[in-house]
């Protein structure tokens, strides 16, 4: 045991000094000298581990030494005040305080958490009830202890909401392929339903306006700016105007049939026509068109809104601006190599229950309720093959391209006919897209950089604020940076989007079977490729790490 007269504090009442003569006291332990530090005026200093080993090392070899006699001096352990830590998070939302328990020095104290506070700038979002139970819960630490927890949390900002628009009235699609319900219950499917007509006055469409969205801030104090919602534009088609009561209400101005637009609706003459035959003669319409009956071999229909075709379409050309709807099917026949008898076009959708030996293309998505047999389609949005209960409905044979998604009840034959898919062929566009964004977003932070530099060199506004030139100069540099602000907002949204929908590209576009796809069904997703050899139950194929992948288990 060492004596206690080998340690006392320093002058400054700071320092545990430890003096020690080798040739007296040596050799020495670390035990022996944490001995010392255990004596109640020096057991809440903090041991300075490093200084002790270095005395025992020293005054062990000193020992015996002609140098041995001579005191040596060490301080060998400190007093040191509680300390405050805030630590922030690199996006500024939120600051952490780290509180450690003092070595017999100042206790912290909320004022000094006041100034470390201050001193890091943390002044938004600060929990007066966090730092209080954090001071609450060092008191109950032991020297040199820690504690911590997050005290001040930023408030994002909210984006505003795009503008959408509410339809107030169906389309011919959505009733002429719902089978109507007879009075005991029962699904009459002859009976598909009556033609959609509007009287003026009638409410077609309701917009709902962008919002601004909320502002945020950091904890500095920083207003974080929403992104604004996008706007869109409703704009009257024929036959409609904009309410004067409400100028986001889009209503009839005439009698028709309502017919879907890219910017809203339009209200058309609909031409009727029982058949068209050679008879009849082939039809170009200004409006929609319906045909009671059916259109015949070799009859070519074309119209500026939407074709419904009561009955079937045989060996014909349909081509709309709007939708194509054949109630009961649309039938061709192989005229040669890769050509067959029935064309359909539409800048919408195109809807039938039966489909076979047709080439049908459409900007909107393709439904089919029953079949669709060895024909050509393609479309820029999902193709779907199946009932409204995903009971029933057969894509077999042929090419189906979609740039989004191919759903059917099943695809393929036990017959093992060869059927092709192909689906999200458009990753590279988005990713092109994402690239030129980004590239426009850097440099529209290079261009706002030497915009800002050249303001701050800008002499005083005292000796400049009275020539007109330079007034409107500087005016157009603030213009500049103002609409360099908001552009770079705007497509930095849109980046984030785009980043997002490639991220979960091949989740949402994929081909999904309810019930089965059989051999020989070549699946193209992708760059992903697959030709079935088996028999595959309900499932959904994916492109992952350009594999295809089959997962048995995903609830459609």
């Amino acid at each position: 045991m060492l004596a206690p007269e080998l340690i006392e504090l320093s002058v400054d009442n700071k320092f545990a000094e430890f003096k020690v003569i080798p040739n007296t006291h040596g050799p020495i332990s670390e035990s022996a000298v944490m001995a010392l530090l255990a004596l109640p005026e020096f057991s809440q200093l903090h041991p300075l581990e490093n200084i002790i080993e270095k005395a025992i090392t020293q005054v062990n070899q000193l020992c015996e030494q002609e140098d041995g006699q001579f005191e040596q001096f060490f301080k060998i352990a400190e007093r040191i005040d509680g300390q405050i830590n805030v630590k922030i998070a690199e996006d500024k939302m939120s600051a952490k305080m780290e509180l450690t328990a003092p070595w017999g020095g100042e206790k912290v104290t909320i004022q000094g958490i006041l100034q470390a506070l201050k001193a890091s700038n943390v002044c938004m979002g600060l929990s007066k009830i966090k730092i209080q139970a954090l001071l609450k819960e060092l008191s109950r630490k032991q020297a040199g202890e820690t504690c911590e927890c997050v005290i001040a949390t930023g408030k994002q900002s909210i984006n505003g909401d795009n503008a959408s628009i509410e339809r107030k009235v169906p389309l011919a699609r959505e009733r002429l392929l719902q089978p109507q319900e007879r009075e005991d219950g029962t699904v009459d499917m002859h009976n598909l339903g009556s033609v959609i007509m509007v009287d003026p006055q009638d409410l077609l469409i309701v917009k709902h306006p962008a919002t601004e969205g909320t502002s945020g801030y950091n904890i500095h104090g920083e207003i974080l700016e929403p992104v604004p919602g996008k706007d869109l534009q409703l704009i009257p088609g024929n036959g409609t105007e904009l309410s004067s009561s409400n100028p986001n209400h889009l209503i009839a101005s005439v009698s028709g049939q309502p017919v879907e637009t890219k910017t809203g609706m339009q209200v058309d003459d609909v031409l009727n026509i029982k058949d068209v035959d050679v008879g009849y003669g082939n039809v170009d319409f200004k409006g929609s068109i319906l045909v009671t009956g059916d259109v015949h071999e070799g009859m070519v229909v074309k119209s500026t809104g939407d074709i419904t075709v009561m009955g079937f379409a045989d060996s014909a050309t349909l081509i709309a601006d709007g939708d194509v709807i054949v109630s009961k099917g649309i039938i061709g026949r192989q005229l040669k190599e890769k050509e067959l008898s029935t064309k359909i076009r539409a800048k919408g959708q195109i809807c039938a229950q039966f489909i076979q030996y047709s080439d049908l293309e459409a900007e909107g998505e393709i439904l089919v309720t029953k079949q669709l047999l060895h024909s050509y389609t393609k479309t820029k949005q999902t193709l779907t093959v199946s009932d409204p209960n995903g009971r029933r409905g057969d894509l077999v044979g042929g090419i189906a391209k979609a740039d989004k998604s191919v759903i059917a009840v099943t695809i393929g034959a036990t017959a093992g006919t060869k059927t092709e898919i192909f689906c999200a062929m458009r990753q590279n566009e988005l990713k092109e897209r994402s690239k030129e964004l980004d590239q426009s977003i850097k440099a529209m932070v290079v261009t706002s950089l030497d915009l800002e530099a050249r303001m701050r060199k800008l002499p005083p506004k005292s000796e400049w604020q009275g020539d007109e030139m330079m007034v409107e100069q500087v005016q157009m540099m603030l213009e500049e940076k103002a609409e360099l602000a908001t552009r770079r907002v705007r497509e930095e949204a849109e980046f984030g989007q785009l980043q997002g929908e490639i991220e979960n590209y091949y989740r949402e576009c994929h081909v999904e079977a309810h019930k089965h796809i059989f051999a020989n069904v070549e699946l193209h997703i992708g760059q992903a490729f697959n030709r079935t050899q088996r028999e595959h139950g309900t499932c959904m194929v994916f492109n992952q790490g350009k594999e295809l992948t089959f997962d048995y288990e995903t609830k459609h």
